[in-house]
């Protein structure tokens, strides 16, 4: 089994809403960006509690997670310092508090904030990989539904 599919199946297990929805990804040299967002009322009970992250409709979280190339593998979780926030289409900002969750082979970089009802959300984000001098920008936006 690959190292990218048992952090791929480590993530699903412990952070990922039992409901689909589309991660997306960016490369940038020897690294790829992983992030998605959704609402924190999809996350299992036990993870909630285990990560401390409140479930409700009315939150969103968001993930992040940065590999980096290994002998042409897909990916090693590396570490990095994430900086970013959230803006909605009125401009009002949501000050983001990302927080590092290690779980065995992997790292996750997450973060919530209060959402209403199809709420459009803007996320940018500055990730520099640790030993890295080189910092990249993530922009992307995501519509949330309460109801």
């Amino acid at each position: 089994m690959s190292r990218f599919f048992c952090i791929k199946l480590l993530f699903t297990a412990l952070l990922m809403p039992a409901i689909v929805f589309a991660e997306q990804s960016k490369s940038f040299g020897d690294y790829t960006i992983h992030y998605s967002a959704f609402t924190t009322d999809t996350l299992s009970p036990e993870v909630a509690k285990q990560y401390q992250i409140p479930r409700s409709k009315n939150r969103a979280m968001v993930n992040i997670s940065v590999l980096k190339k290994d002998n042409g593998l897909l990916g090693k979780p590396v570490r990095a310092k994430i900086e970013g926030a959230a803006r909605n289409l009125s401009e009002q900002l949501r000050t983001l508090q990302i927080r590092e969750v290690l779980a065995e082979d992997a790292v996750y970089y997450i973060a919530e904030t209060a959402i209403a009802n199809q709420e459009t959300l803007r996320y940018d984000f500055r990730i520099t990989p640790e030993g890295e001098q080189t910092a990249y920008q993530i922009t992307f936006q995501e519509q949330f539904y309460t109801n």
